[in-house]
């Protein structure tokens, strides 16, 4: 038959054609607007970026179908309520760290970091792999919302004080913004945590009303200006040795959304993690070298800091844990975890770095 006759008799003319060349998919997919609240400035290209760049793959795979429309901390909501207004339906998804509100549960934490816990290659595994996701969204299901790993910041540092640190003692009376459950750890030592959203931070230390502040590295550290304010730089961070991100999405909407879109959406977090994660391991070397030529002070904790800070940390856990079901649940399912795993990153680590110390050696 010819190609004309074909036509004819099949009806396809130019406009069944082009019916026939888009994707059938594409044809079904309804058209959705969300809007996504964030807890960060938009000054910070890694915290804030990574949420756009989740938005942008949300759209790209879906032919603009599916479109979020994100905001900074502050343009819907306040920085620290991401959780409220998604969990309330007020917006369908918000990003932020789950820390932020230990305050409604403890068990929040372990959705970012816990003070000594494991780093970002071991947290990401155990929400992956070990049942971390399926526990903490069992745990999330009370707060009508659902979690998506979109983010992770990486080892963080332990922050910026006007004054020198020694010994315990000189933490006690400091008021130190600090994030998560860290600070009632440190409230154990005397400290007086003080729990800010990003772009309030540097306005508080101008003005005198904390004494000391740690938000991520140098990366985003720089960018914040605290240096200006508190030269002496401490790390480690030994609260977030590699914190989760989470994307919180209303509960009732996640369920509503089409398999598909629900696909995309986690997909689309894995690709915002995976983004945030390079750009801080590329951007974070380049910062701290620069920071230290314009005169900070770069200190390690003493030993005798970070052994009060580990005994601390330790009696919290188990008294939270004896009178908190859901935080020993969570707890539990990460320890167990982390007692399989913890000897292969151990053995296969540190194997790496002797192997690269003797190549440097010739």
């Amino acid at each position: 038959m010819k190609r004309r006759d074909f036509i004819k008799v099949t009806g396809l003319g130019a406009a069944g054609a082009v019916t026939l060349a888009a994707p059938a998919i594409a044809q079904s997919m309804p058209e959705i607007k969300w809007r996504m609240p964030t807890s960060w400035p938009k000054s910070l290209d890694t915290l804030f970026g990574g949420a756009e760049m989740m938005c942008k793959m949300v759209a790209e795979a879906t032919d603009n179908k599916f479109q979020i429309q994100i905001f900074a901390a502050g343009e819907i909501v306040p920085g620290l309520q991401v959780l409220d207004a998604v969990q309330n339906g007020t917006c369908e998804i918000g990003h932020t760290a789950s820390y932020y509100y230990f305050g409604k549960d403890p068990t929040f934490t372990f959705g970012s970091a816990v003070p000594f816990g494991p780093n970002m290659r071991i947290n990401q595994a155990w929400y992956m792999q070990g049942g971390g996701r399926e526990v903490l969204n069992e745990f999330y299901k009370s707060y009508n919302v659902v979690s998506l790993l979109a983010g992770n910041t990486g080892c963080q540092m332990g922050g910026w004080f006007r004054k020198e640190v020694n010994t315990p003692d000189d933490l006690k009376g400091m008021k130190f913004r600090v994030g998560g459950f860290a600070g009632r750890v440190l409230q154990k030592l005397g400290v007086v945590p003080q729990q800010l959203a990003g772009g309030d931070i540097y306005p508080a230390l101008e003005k005198g009303t904390i004494d000391a502040a740690e938000w991520v590295g140098p990366h985003d550290d720089e960018k914040l200006g605290f240096y200006k304010i508190a030269p002496h730089y401490y790390y480690p961070g030994w609260w977030e040795g590699g914190p989760m991100l989470m994307a919180f999405v209303n509960l009732d909407k996640w369920n509503a959304l089409p398999k598909y879109y629900q696909s995309v959406l986690e997909q689309a977090g894995h690709y915002a993690n995976n983004y945030m994660m390079a750009r801080y391991d590329a951007a974070n070397p380049l910062a701290l070298k620069k920071l230290l030529a314009g005169g900070t002070k770069l200190h390690a904790f003493s030993p005798s800091i970070m052994d009060a800070c580990y005994k601390a940390a330790k009696e919290l856990h188990a008294e939270v844990g004896a009178t908190n079901p859901n935080f020993k649940k969570v707890h539990d399912s990460l320890a167990k975890f982390t007692s399989d795993g913890y000897a292969w990153f151990q053995v296969a680590e540190v194997g790496y770095d002797i192997f690269m110390a003797r190549r440097s050696q010739g």
